[in-house]
């Protein structure tokens, strides 16, 4: 997904990894990214605890350029998960980036 003006593409210049919306969150959330270049891209939810609840992105290739996505408080599994805080952490190329965010049920 790129956002265009006109026939232009526009590409980000760094990698960036927004503050989750709404957060609190209940029922999902949005995750902004961008990559300026095609890198290997993991994107994970992580308990408090550090483990692992869901992988939202994990992408050999992914393209450069605007992203979102969306959890919906559920782990790999399928279930629901419980109220409480959690991490995101975006590793895309050289950078690791965490942010936190909280589930209200």
């Amino acid at each position: 997904m790129f956002r265009c003006v006109g026939s232009a593409r526009l590409l980000p210049q760094a990698y960036f990894l927004g503050a989750n919306f709404p957060n609190p969150f209940n029922p999902s959330t949005s995750i902004d990214y961008a990559l300026p270049r095609s890198v290997i891209v993991r994107l994970a939810i992580y308990d408090v605890l550090g483990r692992k609840v869901k992988t939202l992105i994990d992408d050999d290739s992914h393209r450069a350029g605007f992203y979102t996505a969306v959890w919906d408080g559920r782990d790999d599994g399928g279930r629901s998960v419980s109220s409480g805080m959690y991490f995101y952490l975006l590793e895309a190329g050289p950078v690791r980036q965490a942010r936190k965010m909280v589930l209200i049920k």
